[in-house]
């Protein structure tokens, strides 16, 4: 029978003493957490641990004694800790020994209730106890796959850690209290802390009450009547910048809740959350410094009419292309004029609105600019939306052509079920027999023909406006799959990764330390951080995404039917 004895690396140079620890039964290991020296009275040590069960939930005891030779001044000291066996009743009873500065210690058991006592082989397993304490042990991450082996070790070490880490009140003493007992533990020489902290813990509870009331109140206008009316609801849903603006301010009302966090999930995910926004408003504030520095705002006001123009005479000079003879290719001439002049007339539309806006760009500009002390991601919704009101005349273009092309595609679809004796069932949707006469099969052969020599000239000028409807698409998924990566990604999560990878443990290493015949076997735990990729996969948040869901066959399909795509329809918001 293997005993595995988890020892803590700040105890090897503790005063002789007592163990106390946890004892799992189950793996046949103890997990000592504490060492309790010289004097105590065995009593008050036994209420102690009682006290501190009580609160941990924790079985703690006394495991053993510890003995230290280097600082032993009477010889019989080694004979007492033994008898101390009998008034702290463990099997077994666990013997460490250190010889001055040697590293190599003697571990027995003593198992005096035992009939038959047996000898166990002793691993001494080393640990770092501060690192084991603040890090949080991961499960595997695909559970489906893993075997029974991998999470019963699983298991095994979420035990041990999870030991650690709920015996916090046992390392909140340290060696100037004025206590009867006397610890050595990871914080026997002084407990850990930051003024800068508690004094951070003090004033956030007053910045979390304002925050919280200042959120109920806008909260409230957004759920008033006022912006239920069609105009106001439309653009709230169709606005990158209002849905981007809502979920920041979900993010706000998830950080100011009063209430701790409940467990180690919902910490970083208000960590996240908080370092998120902290340097998405950072870079927006640096966004806003260049805009405003050395008149930036009106050379792009003086720049943005010019380039409005040059795209729209770039379309006209396409449209009277298109017009002509394109590639050679022979059109309609009465359908190939009928819809560039309509084309044309939009255009000639568009120039005299954006004219008519030209006198009022520049305060435009800068009341948007002054919003990128919302944020980064603010700033860039503001953009996408930008884009879209710039380009709506080439969505108009799109959108009729569409329409007009989708309308000929179904239109000869059904006429050539009409040739096969067939029909549309709309009530069973599906497609049935049906008898046609004389007639309707005239009706039907002259329409068409018409759809599908008309068809080609539509189906270009579908084909230039679909590309340029792309194009523009391209850049606004681009820009929001920006701020989805600024959104989503967890800043706080790699940043501890980064300086404190033992606090995102994926498991534990075992290194072998040098042996000596006679002596236990001597193990180093060492903790294995997660991979980058596993912490943004684990604590990546929520968001919304503005790019459309449809697979690469459902886009391809609705592209050569001629059904609208529309890419500022939202998915619904991720659960955690």
């Amino acid at each position: 029978m293997v005993l595995k004895v988890f020892f803590p690396s700040c105890c090897s140079s503790a005063e002789s003493g007592i163990l106390i620890g946890r004892w799992i039964s189950e793996q046949n290991s103890a997990v000592i957490l504490a060492v309790v020296h010289f004097p105590f009275i065995p009593v008050q040590v036994k209420q102690y641990l009682s006290e501190v069960q009580r609160v941990t939930k924790v079985s703690v005891s006394v495991l053993g004694s510890w003995s230290n030779s280097k600082q032993e001044k009477e010889e019989s000291l080694s004979e007492f800790l033994e008898d101390l066996g009998t008034i702290f009743s463990h099997e077994p009873w666990i013997q460490i020994s250190k010889e001055g500065d040697s590293k190599f210690w003697s571990c027995s058991t003593l198992q005096k209730h035992s009939s038959n006592p047996k000898e166990e082989e002793i691993i001494l397993v080393y640990y770092d106890q501060r690192k084991v304490m603040l890090s949080h042990l991961h499960p595997p991450l695909d559970t489906a796959t893993s075997t029974d082996h991998r999470a019963d070790d699983a298991s095994k070490l979420s035990a041990i850690f999870d030991t650690v880490a709920k015996s916090k009140i046992l390392f909140m003493t340290d060696r100037y209290d004025d206590g009867p007992i006397k610890l050595t533990h990871w914080q026997s020489d002084g407990v850990e802390a930051s003024i800068i902290v508690e004094l951070m813990k003090q004033a956030s509870v007053p910045a979390c009450m304002l925050l919280t009331f200042l959120l109920s109140l806008i909260s409230g206008v957004c759920r008033s009547r006022v912006l239920k009316f069609w105009p106001l609801s439309f653009l709230w849903s169709k606005l990158s910048t209002c849905e981007q603006l809502g979920h920041r301010l979900q993010h706000l009302q998830v950080i100011s809740i009063n209430k701790k966090a409940q467990n180690q999930t919902q910490l970083m995910r208000k960590a996240n959350i908080f370092v998120s926004l902290l340097i998405d408003v950072a870079l927006g504030i640096l966004l806003m410094s260049w805009l405003y520095r050395k008149n930036r705002i009106g050379h792009l006001a003086d720049t943005l009419i010019p380039v409005a123009d040059h795209v729209a005479e770039e379309l006209q000079d396409l449209l009277q292309w298109l017009m002509g003879a394109p590639a050679g290719l022979k059109m309609n001439r009465a359908l190939d004029q009928v819809l560039g002049r309509f084309f044309l007339y939009h255009i000639h539309l568009w120039i005299s609105y954006i004219h008519l806006m030209s006198p009022f760009i520049e305060m435009i500009l800068w009341y948007v600019g002054l919003s990128a002390c919302l944020g980064l991601t603010v700033a860039l919704c503001i953009l996408s939306d930008i884009i879209a009101l710039l380009t709506f005349h080439i969505y108009c273009f799109y959108v009729y052509g569409a329409r007009l092309y989708c309308l000929k595609i179904y239109g000869l679809s059904s006429l050539w079920r009409l040739f096969r004796g067939k029909k549309w069932n709309v009530l069973r949707q599906r497609v049935d027999s049906c008898s046609y006469d004389l007639d309707q099969l005239f009706i039907g052969t002259l329409l068409f023909t018409i759809l599908l020599f008309l068809l080609p000239t539509t189906a270009l000028y579908y084909l230039v406006f679909t590309l340029l409807r792309l194009l523009v698409v391209i850049v606004q998924g681009l820009i929001h799959l920006l701020v989805d990566l600024i959104d989503s990604l967890p800043l706080y999560s790699i940043i501890l990764r980064l300086c404190r990878s033992y606090r995102l443990a994926a498991g534990v290493k075992f290194r072998v330390l040098e042996q000596q015949d006679g002596k236990p076997l001597r193990l180093l735990m060492q903790i294995n951080p997660l991979s980058y990729g596993t912490v943004v996969q684990t604590y990546r948040l929520p968001t919304y995404s503005c790019y459309p869901k449809d697979s690469w066959t459902s886009l391809c399909k609705k592209l050569f039917l001629g059904e609208l795509i529309y890419p500022w329809k939202h998915k619904e918001e991720k659960q955690d």
